[in-house]
């Protein structure tokens, strides 16, 4: 890396690219702009990226002028298949030598596994960077960030990082996605312990803004709570991210994809995510995660 990777990361000399510019990845990029970096965007939906445009962002007509233009790739898209498809397929084959790929996407692991090599093929780096902090942590530059790869292409990074929020090196390629699965692990039943919670404290006739108050202190104090408890309470489902995406994460978790891969047997995890289903099977899969709170509303007919 020393000798690959031998200038600085600044504003004046290291151009960047984008992919992915929805709730989370457009307030992501837009840090960048804010902080002096110059930034193509790649987009499926030209129209998304008007106020990027107005920043100083450049968009480009294919993932090969992105790669052509850039010193590091970021990507923040859907689902694995989205990843692949953008990535694996199309962005990669299009990378000369010494580019280096940041995938925020929440993703499989194996599948970040095989983007490394692929990238190792054409002279490149990739690190997996999975996140967590929702719309505020991305607006506000306080996201954690689990990064895998190679341990000195993510300290090179972390001036970029450190714009976006908080690095965490968590080991090979692979481990940002698996420590990312964990998180969404624990956030889901966080959120599904808080949504109960509120639902039995309205059920019991408490004030349910002096309940959290009461607790937020306590054991049941959480993340969770600070960053969705008022949501839950106004009403607000608007989305940090949206609950899809909670059900592919937990999915990942759940499902052994490849030979030889460890099973873990996880019944909570299994239960986050069918009542997460429950909001997708409502027709609430594009609203916030904190929207739980209305499954478990609706089981005591309370909605």
């Amino acid at each position: 890396m020393a000798d690959t990777y031998p200038v600085p990361i600044t504003p004046t000399q290291t151009r960047i690219g984008w992919i992915g510019i929805g709730v989370m990845g457009g307030a992501m990029a837009s840090r960048l702009i804010s902080a002096g970096y110059s930034l193509s965007i790649y987009s499926r939906t030209p129209s998304k990226v008007a106020s990027l445009l107005s920043l100083g962002a450049n968009l480009v007509d294919s993932p090969a002028d992105l790669a052509a233009s850039s010193d590091v790739v970021f990507t923040m898209i859907g689902h694995p298949s989205d990843v692949k498809s953008v990535v694996l397929d199309t962005l990669i084959p299009s990378l000369s030598p010494n580019i280096v790929i940041i995938d925020h996407t929440s993703s499989h692991p194996a599948l970040a596994r095989q983007i490394y090599h692929a990238a190792l093929e054409k002279y490149c780096y990739s690190v997996d960077a999975p996140v967590s902090g929702g719309d505020l942590g991305a607006r506000n530059g306080q996201l954690a960030i689990f990064a895998g790869g190679d341990a000195n292409v993510v300290q090179w990074l972390r001036p970029l990082f450190d714009i976006l929020g908080k690095v965490n090196y968590m080991g090979s390629a692979g481990k940002g996605q698996s420590c990312k699965i964990a998180n969404q692990i624990a956030v889901g039943g966080s959120l599904v312990g808080l949504s109960e919670g509120l639902v039995f404290a309205e059920k019991a006739g408490l004030v349910k803004d002096k309940f959290m108050a009461a607790v937020r202190g306590a054991a049941a104090g959480s993340m969770a709570m600070e960053l969705f408890g008022k949501r839950m309470i106004e009403r607000d489902f608007s989305p940090g991210a949206f609950t899809e995406y909670m059900v592919k994460d937990l999915g990942m978790g759940l499902d052994v994809e490849d030979e030889g891969e460890e099973v873990v047997v996880l019944p909570g995890a299994a239960l986050w995510k069918q009542l997460f289903s429950g909001m997708v099977a409502n027709g609430d899969g594009k609203l916030g995660l904190q929207g739980v709170i209305t499954v478990i509303e609706r089981i005591n007919g309370m909605i």
